[in-house]
């Protein structure tokens, strides 16, 4: 708590004793002996601060901060007297209710504050809150004992990104954790994690959202916004997501978890959602911004409609200067007070759209946020795109600091592997780093390299449906992506046919071998190394069941993937030549060359199936070495020329993926090899290092 006893009261507001707060002090802060209120607003004439007794829906006082508070756009109180652990807030502001200039006061309206710490009436997961009077504010206290805290910094080339949803990754009983659907849940899971291999985690959005808002019955069965891509409150988090109550000190769970995952060497990335929030069109609640200042924080046409860049009824005006300190003050939040090591921003083209709506070359906020001392360390990730068709995947203003998801990189791969046509050039490209795509001064911090995510199919589902089957959302199989990048390997859906079945592993196998070995960043989605299934669902977003929970029973029925998974990442470390550019090879060859079925032969027609790269150099303690990757996607065995190896080192497999995988097989032995040359078997991928004939890389 803030020390207020040097600021005395100077007023009685109905029966408290008040005086002007600190106009700095965003939010409500807890002082010594008073409580600290600061909120702004440009178009409101006037403002109060209410309050209830905790879980109360009619306040105890309304108490208007005088105009003698407010300095410019901003008012501030202190009331002394407060118990925080008794009381819970919101605002009232009066002013012109237009709509059709977008001003929505009303002095009636309960107003969140955006800068709370923690919104009350969420904490139990489904369970609808009693409050029928909007979100309330709680005041929190921060006494989590961080110990001898140290951020981790690993390399952006380094990274193995597992994406997962907290809920989902261990709520299905199957996981065997204590706490299920939790913050506590996931850490049970980090040995785990730390054993497949994993250096970072990505959350999806853990910020307060309200799962039952717009819920729904389809087939008797519940639908609720279970993605969570639906934010409440910026500053609070979900504490559905929290096995206990906290109770004024809402987000220890969430940091213990920052803070395990940190001394386990696993980074902590939040998936943020500043593009929209759930306040929704004009059909939509006024709760937070909308009864603040609605023209500001919201992108309107000329007659004070919502513009709906972000295809979920608003879009935030985010180049507003008053929408950039508040986007600004939020990532600063996060990363002083929780530490978090980067984030990856939903539908971030939004964030670079001028205030009316058209892209920006320099957008003020991204630029802002590239150059903020406070996050000057932390990792940027943009989903380069938005609903409104503006895709910057390669283009996204990054001033060497933001990294994209590389759309193209999954588009591509996804077609190559799969045996299109005319796909041969692009998979090279995405594997050696999308040189096609980035600057050579990005190179070492541009892609997140990735083939599934929460949007779309599981690597599972990727290679056993055709189509989506999303009939279960209850939009007539409307929703959801319509690209057709998958495959079902000759039957949709499950089978008991043992040949497509073998057919889908080896493809799995080829899609995260090939994944593996690609320069950037490397992420999968969580259960995908256990072949996770959404049962051909690609938009499962309202699934809060079985759809949408890992199945840990698969981790059994498909060990040979997870270990396969498990063993590509520890090659991937081993083998510093493939995550970037080290000291040049002893053996005379180019940091990176592209093959195809002949060594040193890079040119690809429309009917090439098969491509090879291969990255060599000597890494940090001096070691020479050489790695190669053989892909054949065509449905015919085809023959893959290595390059020839000075004398003294040869050629091993350590990966063959059309034969079953185990750890210590000698993948030598089960491929027939002439010269240099290999002949590879269908829809297979070999992965060789150069070794010498003493014995292998180390």
């Amino acid at each position: 708590m803030k020390n207020s006893s040097t600021y005395k009261a100077t007023d009685i507001i109905a029966g408290f004793e008040c005086r002007p707060g600190i106009y700095t002090l965003n939010g409500a802060s807890a002082m010594l002996k008073a409580v600290n209120f600061t909120i702004h607003s440009a178009n409101a004439t006037g403002c109060s601060v209410v309050l209830f007794k905790r879980g109360e829906t009619e306040p105890f006082a309304i108490i208007p901060i005088p105009d003698s508070y407010r300095i410019g756009d901003t008012w501030s109180i202190m009331i002394y007297g407060l118990d925080i652990y008794e009381i819970e807030y919101c605002y009232r502001f009066s002013g012109e209710y237009a709509p059709e200039k977008g001003h929505l006061f009303d002095n009636k309206t309960n107003i969140l504050d955006p800068y709370a710490r923690a919104v009350t009436g969420q904490s139990v997961w489904g369970v609808k809150s009693n409050k029928s009077g909007g979100y309330h504010g709680r005041i929190t206290t921060d006494k989590f004992d961080w110990g001898t805290f140290v951020k981790r910094n690993i390399p952006f080339s380094d990274l193995v990104i597992y994406e997962l949803h907290v809920r989902g990754f261990t709520n299905s009983i199957t996981s065997g954790v204590k706490h299920p659907g939790t913050f506590d849940g996931v850490i049970e899971k980090i040995p785990y994690l730390k054993k497949l291999g994993i250096n970072a985690i990505e959350l999806m959005p853990v910020f307060e959202f309200d799962e039952l808002y717009e819920e729904r019955r389809h087939n008797g069965d519940l639908l609720m916004n279970y993605w969570g891509y639906n934010t409440t409150c910026f500053f609070a988090p979900n504490t559905s997501y929290a096995s206990g109550i906290e109770y004024n000190h809402e987000g220890d769970e969430l940091k213990n978890l920052i803070r395990t995952c940190n001394e386990n060497g696993i980074q902590v990335f939040l998936d943020v959602v500043f593009n929209h929030t759930s306040e929704g069109n004009e059909d939509g609640p006024v709760f937070s911004f909308k009864g603040l200042d609605n023209s500001v924080y919201y992108m309107l046409t000329p007659d004070g409609k919502y513009v709906n860049f972000s295809g979920c009824g608003n879009t935030m005006n985010c180049n507003h200067p008053v929408v950039q300190q508040f986007i600004i003050d939020c990532l600063r939040y996060w990363v002083i007070e929780y530490r978090v090591d980067g984030f990856r921003f939903d539908l971030a083209s939004i964030l670079g759209r001028s205030e009316d709506g058209t892209p920006m070359e320099n957008p003020p906020l991204l630029k802002t946020i590239a150059y903020d001392p406070i996050l000057r360390g932390v990792k940027l990730i943009a989903e380069a795109w938005d609903a409104g068709g503006l895709y910057q995947v390669g283009s996204f203003p990054s001033w060497n600091r933001w990294a994209e998801w590389n759309g193209r990189f999954r588009d591509d791969l996804r077609c190559f592997l799969k045996g299109d046509n005319g796909m041969a050039w692009a998979a090279v490209q995405r594997i050696t780093g999308s040189a096609d795509l980035y600057p050579p001064e990005r190179w070492h911090n541009a892609s997140v390299n990735f083939l599934t995510c929460h949007d779309g199919f599981t690597m599972y589902d990727l290679y056993s449906y055709n189509v989506k089957h999303n009939e279960a959302n209850g939009w007539n199989n409307t929703d959801g992506d319509n690209s057709v990048t998958s495959w079902n390997c000759g039957t949709e859906g499950e089978t008991d046919d043992p040949e497509i079945n073998g057919l889908r592993m080896r493809m799995i196998k080829n899609a995260f071998a090939t994944l593996f070995f690609s320069r950037g960043a490397v992420m999968f989605y969580a259960g995908d190394e256990f072949c996770n299934t959404q049962f051909g669902n690609n938009n499962a977003y309202c699934q809060d069941n079985e759809v949408s929970w890992l199945d840990w029973t698969r981790l059994k029925k498909y060990r040979e993937i997870h270990d396969f998974v498990r063993d590509m990442i520890a090659f991937r470390k081993n083998h510093e030549v493939i995550r970037h550019a080290t000291a040049p090879s002893g053996f005379g060859f180019p940091d990176t060359s592209i093959h195809n079925s002949l060594a040193w032969n890079d040119k690809f027609n429309d009917h090439d199936h098969v491509v090879g790269v291969m990255f060599a150099g000597r890494d940090k303690k001096g070691r020479e070495d050489a790695v190669f990757i053989g892909i054949n996607s065509y449905w015919e065995e085809c023959p893959i020329e290595l390059p020839a190896l000075p004398e003294g080192y040869d050629w091993n497999i350590d990966f063959y993926t059309y034969a079953p995988y185990k750890k210590g097989t000698d993948y030598n032995a089960l491929i027939y090899r002439s010269g240099n040359t290999y002949h590879v078997k269908p829809r297979s991928v070999i992965v060789a290092s150069a070794i010498s004939k003493q014995g292998l890389y180390r």
